[in-house]
């Protein structure tokens, strides 16, 4: 049967790293894959042509699609709209909404881009780590939120909650994470200070007997921040909860060298999955043909894997990527000594050259 696929460009670097993904689905297309694709808008594209950052009709196609591809969303022009017509409501408007809780995250230090990690060489070679970040939950989605004013002055308040299922559906995905791997799992959260991180501990030991094979460990967040700086290559796989995970998960893509290199699956309970690169829209470079487009690209390879059960061709897809890097091609943000610089539209010609 035919896959289908949604793209979702969004804003800034979005749709020119997206155009280089569709010259890969092009070229999978063309060798056999049967796969097709609709667009959509999202984010501030989205707010400029409807008035809200994650329209009905994109919500409607994303449930209708086998799995949807997002390229970047948000802009300083939109900073000064009321909060939920930001694109970022729109990110998190489409993570609630198609369920998509168990966002994989991995971080991989190339052979090739070990230099261009700010830490030592003998620190990230060979770094190979996933973060599992719980997406649909936490004090990004928890009630009551907002800013009131109390004793004639302005306060904000957000307030952090995990259900106990919550919690035990992100530890099953996070110990099957860690059964493909090599059966280690770090669980981060901050059970000294807070109650419901000390409930996020208490159920992955409760979920921890029924996978005896997997080494199950601890961590205190503000410990992991730094072990992930001081010595990254202890973990395997690390779980958390979506704050934690957000900043832990950015740390981790700069320790592996650049942000631009880092795909990520979010994946609901059927296997149905968002694909995004981890970085931002970075307006700053957009149109100028600089942005790196490969964590999209890579991006599109989870996709094949976890959602379209296509892995012969992520294969190829990651192959790809891997033998450009080996070539010595080399965006701004990777740029190492010896290397051949190319811009976005290049490096989707290097990919394409291989596959």
């Amino acid at each position: 049967m035919t896959q289908n696929i949604l793209l979702l460009p969004g804003d800034g670097i979005g749709p020119e790293i997206m155009a280089q993904a569709v010259r890969v689905l092009e070229k999978l297309k063309t060798d056999g894959l049967d796969i097709r694709w609709d667009d959509a808008l999202i984010g501030g594209c989205a707010v400029d042509a409807t008035g809200v950052p994650f329209p009905p009709e994109t919500l409607a196609k994303c449930m209708a699609a086998d799995a949807v591809l997002l390229g970047a969303v948000g802009g300083p022009q939109y900073d000064v709209l009321p909060r939920e017509q930001r694109p970022e409501r729109g990110l998190l408007a489409i993570r609630k909404e198609m369920q998509v809780f168990a966002n994989l995250r991995p971080a991989v230090v190339y052979p090739e881009l070990v230099e261009a990690s700010t830490l030592k060489p003998e620190v990230v070679a060979g770094l190979d780590i996933i973060i599992v970040r719980e997406l649909v939950g936490d004090i990004y989605f928890g009630e009551p939120r907002g800013i009131e004013i109390r004793n004639g002055e302005r306060v904000g308040f957000n307030t952090m909650i995990y259900s106990e299922s919550e919690i035990r559906r992100i530890a099953h995905s996070a110990f099957k994470t860690a059964q493909k791997r090599n059966k280690k799992l770090c669980s981060v959260d901050k059970m000294n200070v807070l109650e419901c991180t000390q409930l996020w501990r208490d159920v992955m030991i409760e979920v921890s007997a029924e996978y005896p094979d997997v080494e199950l460990s601890h961590m205190l967040v503000d410990n992991a921040a730094m072990q992930l700086v001081r010595n990254p290559k202890q973990f395997d796989v690390m779980v958390t909860g979506n704050m934690f995970g957000d900043i832990l998960s950015d740390a981790a893509s700069m320790v592996a060298g650049s942000i631009g290199m880092l795909p990520s699956a979010s994946i609901d309970a059927n296997g149905k999955g968002l694909y995004e690169p981890i970085h931002g829209s970075a307006p700053d470079i957009a149109g100028k043909n600089l942005a790196n487009p490969l964590a999209m690209i890579l991006s599109v390879g989870m996709m094949l894997r976890h959602s379209l059960n296509q892995v012969a061709a992520a294969d190829c897809v990651d192959a790809a990527v891997k033998k450009v890097l080996a070539q010595g091609y080399r965006t701004g943000d990777i740029m190492t000594a010896g290397g051949l610089k190319v811009g976005t539209v290049e490096m989707g010609d290097a990919v394409l050259a291989v596959l």
